[in-house]
């Protein structure tokens, strides 16, 4: 582990997700802190207006409803965790979206449970509005839809939030804005011999021997959530930075290359993560046959398969699969995620993009396959 490092990893990032927990949001339990929210929407609409796209996972729901009902302490009945969430809410989504209105900023409020994610056709809905809104210049304020999960299904924290946001998202970076500096080799307010950690690889397992325990009354986060959090980013290939956030400035100048907090590297890049994952499926749920054309372009061109090159559909597959794409000789050329399911794709197979709205009642995506979805096997 490094003592010291130059951040290049955000300096190129184009896709961010950026985590705060409830303690800096809330101002450890005293209220919404409208300052701090203001002064990270501000720096979030700086990066948006020079080119970059981000993502807000914003903790304080229920740390700002528990202000409002006049509680003093986190309840631990579901009942009243969730009539927490859904009055500090109200707050919480207020203040974010007139303080990036002020920057000149959109927003949107996107709320989500386990469930959404774990649910095949949910996890492409919730990816496809996240990414739709990530291209109208749009900063998605996340949290987790605390009103309806119970334990079953939660995430459990907003650091595991924010690293599954980052997966489905295929961010480049997440950042995670805590009321710590960043990760010691031990708590520094019991050992005189702990020293910062500045550099690391995701997924060490020295670094959960290093976190503490859980975190204060208002959160339910500590630092090894995000040494965990940071370990699940890795597996899409997106690095993590833990810092403080009451750094003036802080993902500015993350994103301008100077080292803060403690960078966790993701020990895969973001396409070689994904691609990988797309080879290594041994059962696939379907396949399409592809004319000469096709076969060419995916294959020597680097090319999207478009419906208007397929010839055939095998199987039975849903939206989301991963399926193989073979030429007129029964060889697999390529694989990869389909954007339609086989039934789908049995209607729109030789057809034009101009006519899948007839043909399906909507109008979707252009590709059968996206050629950032698609791995060449041949």
């Amino acid at each position: 582990m490094q003592e010291k490092t130059v951040s290049t990893v955000l300096l190129s990032a184009r896709r961010i997700v950026v985590k705060v927990g409830s303690s800096l949001v809330t101002d450890e339990g005293r209220g919404l802190d409208a300052l701090a929210i203001g002064q990270w929407c501000q720096q979030l609409a700086v990066l948006v207006k020079s080119g970059r796209e981000v993502i807000m996972v914003s903790s304080g729901a229920i740390a700002e409803g528990m202000k409002r009902l006049g509680w003093a302490t986190r309840p631990k009945a579901i009942h009243e965790l969730q009539a927490a969430a859904a009055v500090g809410q109200m707050g919480l989504v207020q203040v974010y979206e007139s303080q990036l209105r002020e920057n000149g900023v959109g927003s949107a409020q996107v709320l989500l449970t386990h469930a959404d994610l774990a649910d095949r056709e949910r996890y492409l809905n919730a990816r496809s509005t996240l990414l739709t809104l990530l291209q109208l210049g749009v900063v998605p304020v996340i949290n987790e839809n605390d009103t309806v999960v119970n334990d079953e299904i939660k995430f459990g924290d907003n650091d595991t939030l924010g690293a599954l946001v980052a997966n489905l998202v295929d961010a480049d970076a997440l950042i995670i804005l805590t009321d710590q500096k960043g990760l010691y080799t031990a708590d520094p307010r019991k050992d005189a011999s702990a020293h910062f950690v500045h550099e690391a690889q995701a997924g060490d397992p020295a670094l959960e021997a290093m976190a503490g325990g859980a975190g204060s009354s208002i959160g339910k986060g500590g630092m090894i959530t995000k040494i965990l959090a940071a370990k699940r980013a890795a597996g899409s290939g997106a690095s993590t930075v833990i810092a403080w956030g009451r750094e003036p400035n802080a993902l500015i100048r993350l994103t301008q290359g100077e080292a803060i907090g403690t960078l966790l590297i993701a020990p895969t890049g973001k396409n070689q993560a994904r691609k990988q994952w797309i080879a290594d499926h041994l059962q696939l749920r379907g396949a399409v046959t592809v004319d000469a054309g096709a076969a060419v372009k995916v294959r020597d061109e680097g090319k999207s398969l478009l419906p208007i090159g397929m010839t055939a559909v095998q199987g039975e597959f849903s939206r989301g699969d991963v399926i193989a794409i073979r030429d007129g000789n029964g060889a697999e050329v390529a694989r990869g995620l389909a954007n339609y399911s086989s039934a789908e794709a049995r209607l729109i197979c030789r057809k034009p993009s101009s006519e899948f709205e007839k043909l399906l009642g909507y109008t979707g995506e252009a590709e059968m396959i996206h050629r950032t979805n698609l791995v060449l096997t041949a």
